[in-house]
């Protein structure tokens, strides 16, 4: 007899099966070569944040004594096990993959060679890189009874060396000693051409200080050198009621973040036993220790494969993001705004977009104020520059930093020392919650009276990410949506009673409460018999009450279609509970990050775009926004690049009811919508 299906899927578990699919597009070989370079690179990245967050978390609890189970079953003892179990399968076949990858870019003329297959030219010239540029920066740490262990830094890469002395009892343990591989290097040292060959030839910078580390330790026999790598926990612990200064308190938890509680170590194959069992003893752990069969910590291929020159053919073909019609042919944007909205898909249109429309309220005389939320920014922003320049032009211009965007809290504390001394007002948004929302509001006089202008995204404020992710960001100058931007910033910013939202859904005052509303209209619908439809496109889907609540829309008739990239807790197709719902996800190129929902409403069909993932985070513990697309033009944009994602045939793949997800392929009408995208008339066709 079957056992029943869990209701849910557990977060984590979900979570490794997305990381699996990003690990599909490295092996799939109809992908170029360093596309598949890149993918190989991105799951160890995600691995580095999942366990120095989500593990870390269980580790936590587990030390802590905690037994209860989560809601989708699991005790923190059960899920770890699961999850090493899981994590090292995949990393095995990572590394399976890498070595079919490097093969197959061999074949092509790129190599990584072993030190010992190099000609006498190519020795001398790495031999001299390292006593030039690498030997001056090393610094060996031995360790003895008056020199503890050191301080090993989170996901940076180290020697474990083991020495010998000549006059050394034959029963003595063997000296160990720890180098740093600098960071500050390359990982990949390129030799010298061959003479008459094409080939472009590497070796690897701790192999190059391996065959050197002699000269680290003078008077000493090496006897054992091995790579190996550290993660700790990354999570950051603030106490801020009681902090006085916010930007303060992160800067004291950013430093201690280096001193994290160990989590992983992922060493060389063949480690010598007693340099690991010394690690072992030394960072109390025990099962979360990966033997590695190659390079360890794969994320240097990012760079490689993309610093290699005249391999077009080994990459996607380049897309340029074109600039929005609707801007194309006229200088003034607001002129624009105030005849119709603007919505913008990117990568494909182009985020200048965005850069001009601060740069012209900068410049513009009768703009009078500008507000906007930042959460992750790239290093050179532009828009930075132009609020600074507004500011320093006597305009009002409030910003609205979050200073705990994991892993950007550094940058972002940099930019809001640089937006405050050029007389921005800066505010690092309420206490306990992130400000996640992503909205900039213009305020402009207009013959005796204030207009407001607004852009809201899916997407951070990031040149850079808007070239890689997936997102849409709507201009308009409606005034409801203007009218709750601005009741938005003054609840951020002031003290100001709960605001009756017109247009907006506002996290975590009514946002849950809205999307249920909308959800069980569609219920009421299907009850009356009428057609009903929920299609939503996410990060994330997390949330057990939100999961409930469409298994009960899915119970009632209302078809529902889900388009999740990442951790999907919802288990679809199962009999008298979610046969009526479907999900499926998109790894491709690039990163799918839109939040976009869409409602029949029986007809009258509503369509919202949003910062926001379905997950208690995002609906309980943080600033989000769902807003309105007003006009019937765009709502047709977005339903069409929707419904281009649900068609997806080539690298959509569709959640099961176990749990796993099985790739949709039709090779006969193949359709893989983010190239698909590329011909904007498809998705643009509203005239």
């Amino acid at each position: 007899m079957n056992r029943p299906l869990p209701q849910y899927v557990n977060r984590d578990l979900s979570w490794i099966e997305f990381n699996r699919r990003v690990l599909q597009e490295a092996q799939d070989g109809t992908n170029p070569l360093l596309e598949r370079a890149k993918f190989l690179s991105i799951v160890s990245s995600n691995l580095d944040e999942f366990m120095s967050v989500r593990m870390a978390g269980i580790q936590a609890q587990m030390k802590a004594g905690y037994t209860k189970k989560d809601f989708t079953g699991y005790t923190p003892a059960g899920l770890w096990k699961r999850l090493i179990k899981r994590t090292s399968d995949m990393v095995h076949d990572q590394y399976k993959t890498f070595r079919e990858v490097m093969r197959s870019l061999a074949k092509e003329g790129i190599c990584f060679r072993d030190l010992s297959e190099l000609n006498a030219t190519q020795t001398k010239a790495v031999d001299d890189y390292f006593y030039d540029i690498v030997f001056p920066v090393l610094t060996p740490m031995a360790v003895d009874q008056s020199r503890p262990f050191p301080l090993l830094h989170t996901k940076e890469l180290y020697l474990a060396v083991l020495l010998d002395k000549d006059d050394m009892p034959p029963d003595d343990e063997p000296f160990f000693a720890i180098v740093q591989v600098p960071s500050i290097l390359q990982r990949f040292v390129a030799v010298p051409v061959r003479n008459g060959s094409k080939k472009m030839e590497f070796v690897l910078l701790e192999e190059l200080i391996e065959r050197h580390i002699n000269t680290l330790f003078n008077g000493y026999t090496p006897i054992a050198v091995h790579p190996f790598r550290l993660t700790r926990n990354a999570d950051l612990t603030l106490n801020e009621e009681g902090a006085e200064d916010l930007l303060e308190e992160i800067e004291k938890e950013l430093r201690r973040r280096r001193w994290g509680i160990p989590v992983r170590v992922e060493y060389d194959k063949g480690m010598h036993p007693y340099a690991l069992q010394l690690l072992k003893e030394e960072l109390e752990l025990d099962d979360n220790m990966f033997e590695i069969d190659g390079p360890l910590d794969l994320s240097f291929l990012m760079r490689f494969a993309g610093s290699l020159p005249g391999y077009d053919a080994l990459r996607y073909e380049r897309i340029e993001p074109v600039y929005p019609k609707e801007f194309e042919h006229s200088d003034d944007m607001f002129a624009v705004l105030r005849q119709q909205d603007v919505l913008c898909y990117h990568p494909y249109e182009s985020f200048e977009a965005v850069n001009d429309f601060v740069t012209d309220a900068a410049h513009d005389p009768d703009v009078l104020a500008i507000k906007m939320t930042l959460y992750r920014v790239s290093g050179q922003s532009a828009l930075v520059q132009a609020l600074a320049m507004a500011a320093e032009a006597g305009k009002q211009v409030t910003v609205v930093v979050e200073l705990k965007a994991r892993f950007d809290e550094e940058r972002n504390i940099a930019w809001a020392r640089q937006l405050e001394k050029a007389g921005c007002h800066v505010v690092y948004g309420l206490v306990g919650l992130k400000t996640h929302a992503k909205i900039l509001l213009v305020v402009r006089r207009e013959q005796q009276m204030l207009r407001r202008y607004v852009h809201v995204g899916t997407g951070n404020y990031n040149d850079n990410t808007a070239k890689l992710y997936t997102d849409v960001g709507l201009f308009t100058s409606h005034p409801v949506i203007g009218a709750d931007a601005s009741a938005l910033f003054n609840e951020i910013t002031g003290y100001s009673s709960p605001y009756e939202w017109k247009a907006f859904g506002v996290a975590p005052t009514d946002l849950m409460d809205k999307l249920f509303g909308l959800i069980d209209r569609e219920k009421a619908h299907a009850a009356e018999g009428k057609p009903a439809r929920i299609v939503a496109k996410m990060n994330s889907l997390s949330n057990q009450e939100m999961i409930d609540k469409l298994y009960e829309a899915s119970q009632a008739g209302v078809q529902i279609e889900l388009i999740v990239r990442g951790v999907c807790c919802l288990r679809p197709g199962v009999p008298g509970r979610s046969e009526n719902i479907r999900v499926v996800s998109i790894v491709d190129r690039f990163l799918e990050h839109s939040r976009i929902m869409i409602f029949h409403n029986g007809g009258d069909e509503e369509v919202y775009l949003s910062s926001a993932d379905w997950m208690t985070r995002n609906l309980t513990r943080r600033i989000e926004l769902l807003c309105p697309v007003f006009d019937p033009n765009l709502r047709k944009v977005m339903r069409n690049i929707i419904e281009m994602n649900l068609q997806d045939n080539v690298k959509s793949s569709e959640l099961t009811p176990n749990g796993t997800y099985l790739r949709q392929k039709d090779e006969s009408q193949p359709l893989r919508s983010q190239f698909a995208a590329k011909d904007i008339a498809r998705w643009k066709n509203y005239r």
